[in-house]
């Protein structure tokens, strides 16, 4: 599993391979050598009824409610509907706007986001940002840290920093409308596609959920997922500390190797400084994240009023 997690890191940071094949994968290799009798992807929260000592027939109990149990013509009703809900708007943009219009971008884009969100937000965030930045043009690497700090200190799941990317990218493609209302509207294009799926996920697969923690080798692939994940997430705070660090991050390329190189002489010492505050608050003294937070932003606000940065 550490293994895993090392290999998802490297694929992404230093292979440039894409996030939906490193999870697929992951996926691939747990559920293969589960299938193989393979006892190093049985994590814990993915076995069997007995894996935790219940043995029961299911988590809920034996009376379980009819819309909990699976049901095959209800799973297609409710999975036509939603995607339906999901997926029309989407044709209905390329067809009226073409492929190439930012919102038709901008729904076809964040809808394989909702696919492939294994992990949570910290997880998907460093796909998105590369392809936001470097792809779409959408932002700049310091807009994408804005909107990753305004997004970690507002109510609300992290994810929706997808609404703030949505609506940057509309803001700097507005076509014939006025900027406002275009990025007005390509952030709620982009929530939109973002839960819609949800929904569909949750209706239509919840009541087999017993069934895949049943499922040895189902389970197996959930496993090698979720330590897939630890190494996305570890390149999501690479990349991020790179372009926070510094001012410019280049790239060199040999072969298939593909790295991201700090130019050292763009350090941002103050950027730095609050770092290690941050790092000594949170690991030496044992202050909690909400006062770590709030001192390292006044840090910030005083170097801004000194004009250090």
């Amino acid at each position: 599993m550490n293994g895993l997690a090392v290999a998802a890191f490297l694929a992404l940071f230093v292979f440039d391979i894409p996030f939906p094949i490193v999870v697929i994968g992951a996926g691939l290799i747990g559920y293969l050598g589960t299938r193989a009798g393979s006892a190093a992807f049985a994590g814990g929260g993915h076995g069997g009824p007995d894996a935790d000592g219940a043995g029961d027939d299911s988590l809920l109990g034996a009376d379980v409610p009819a819309h909990a149990r699976p049901d095959r013509a209800r799973t297609l009703r409710v999975a036509a509907t939603w995607l339906a809900l999901w997926l029309l708007p989407v044709a209905a943009l390329m067809l009226a706007l073409g492929p190439d219009h930012v919102f038709a971008a901008i729904a076809v884009f964040f809808s394989k986001m909702a696919v492939v969100t294994f992990g949570g937000a910290y997880a998907v965030l460093a796909y998105v940002a590369q392809a936001a930045v470097e792809t779409y043009g959408w932002l700049q690497p310091g807009e994408m840290l804005d909107g990753l700090g305004m997004a970690e200190t507002t109510p609300g799941p992290l994810i929706m920093v997808l609404q703030f990317v949505g609506f940057m990218g509309a803001w700097r493609d507005p076509g014939m409308l006025p900027p406002l209302l275009s990025a007005s509207l390509g952030g709620l294009i982009a929530t939109w596609v973002t839960f819609a799926p949800c929904f569909l996920w949750i209706f239509a697969g919840a009541p087999y959920v017993e069934a895949v923690r049943s499922n040895r080798a189902l389970s197996g692939a959930l496993a090698a997922i979720t330590a897939a994940v630890v190494g996305v997430i570890a390149n999501l705070a690479l990349w991020f500390a790179l372009h926070t660090l510094f001012a410019e991050v280049g790239s060199a390329a040999l072969g298939p190797i593909s790295l991201q190189l700090p130019v050292l002489a763009s350090v941002n010492w103050a950027a730095v400084a609050l770092t290690a505050l941050a790092l000594v608050l949170s690991f030496r003294v044992g202050l909690g994240m909400v006062w770590t937070l709030a001192i390292c932003a006044g840090g910030g606000i005083a170097l801004r009023l000194l004009g250090l940065v």
